[in-house]
């Protein structure tokens, strides 16, 4: 099937009489069917030029979700349906594949590194992986553009929260008696030392960690983006904690749901292939980059590009184009 696809896209039709062209087409159809991912049978792209801007895309996707704690499938989903035409659910499976490759690649160095707090992360995925699962249930249920709708709602909010500045403790706030009997706390590296934290309202960032593996399954992301804002604004855990945790987490939401994706046949090997090896590049690379980068910055990145995503999903989604 694979050998058969790329043979489809890689040899160019004979621009003869209608009657030849009519040929080809029929032989094509036999010999290699068209890729089943794309949302329309006129594309200009053969199999090799798609795979490479998937990939292209994918390496940029990699390294912002890495950066921002986003997994890269937050920028990867909409940037495959909007710019290259791929159906929704073959991206949103392809997409789930990579958030577990990108987890797996920039986790391992932020545990190393002293950044991500291993104990929030597997405390929090209790809520994260039942969520994925029911969304993930509740996807076959709903049609693209209301997906899209939801998609680029979740984005435009996660967007404005994270450029707004963080809101100083309120007088008479305490810790939390949850997060010391579960010892939540803890420290990261930082160019001074070890800086001490505290974590807040345990029980709301539980109830948050819930909706956000329900999205996840539901859109075929990890959710990285709900999980940093819950962690850092609801849990008052310091930003670069909250992105690294979330990619510690991303990885076990995303498999929770990619199961049940895998079995309805919206996982293909083709479009799997480059996702996954372009986002794990580019996230190994972000990793690498994240001790030094400026907390504001990231914020800016995360904002700007999601903000635009978030208003091209909605409009095409409207618009009836997904």
């Amino acid at each position: 099937m694979c050998f058969g696809v790329a043979c489809a896209g890689m040899v160019r039709a004979p621009a003869h009489t209608a009657q030849d062209r009519a040929g080809w087409k029929a032989l094509q159809s036999i010999v290699a069917p068209r890729a089943v991912y794309l949302r329309t049978r006129d594309s200009i792209l053969n199999i090799l030029e798609l795979t490479a801007l998937v990939g292209l895309v994918s390496v940029a996707a990699g390294f912002l979700g890495a950066l921002t704690g986003l997994g890269g499938g937050v920028v990867i989903t909409p940037a495959m349906v909007l710019l290259l035409g791929i159906d929704l659910h073959y991206a949103m499976g392809a997409t789930l594949i990579s958030v577990i490759a990108t987890s797996s690649g920039a986790a391992a160095a932020y545990v190393r590194e002293g950044f991500s707090n291993i104990r929030i992360g597997m405390f929090l995925e209790i809520a994260t992986t039942v969520g994925a699962v029911c969304g993930a249930f509740a996807a076959a249920k709903i049609s693209p553009s209301i997906l899209g709708v939801i998609f680029g709602l979740v984005l435009l909010h996660s967007a404005w929260v994270s450029t707004r500045a963080r809101p100083a403790p309120r007088p008479g706030e305490t810790d939390d008696p949850l997060a010391t009997r579960l010892r939540l706390n803890g420290s990261f590296p930082t160019p001074e030392g070890l800086r001490s934290y505290k974590v807040s309202h345990v029980k709301t960032g539980f109830s948050l960690m819930f909706v956000a593996g329900a999205l996840s399954g539901l859109l075929g992301i990890g959710s990285g983006a709900l999980k940093v804002v819950a962690m850092d604004r609801a849990m008052r855990i310091p930003f670069k904690v909250s992105t690294t945790t979330s990619n510690f987490m991303i990885g076990v939401t995303a498999a929770a749901s990619a199961g049940v994706y895998l079995n309805r046949g919206y996982i293909d090997p083709g479009l799997t292939m480059p996702v996954v090896l372009g986002v794990l590049g580019g996230s190994v690379l972000g990793a690498r980059l994240l001790p030094g980068a400026p907390t504001m910055t990231l914020r800016r990145i995360f904002g700007v590009v999601v903000g635009v995503l978030a208003i091209e999903m909605i409009y095409n989604a409207i618009a009836g184009k997904l």
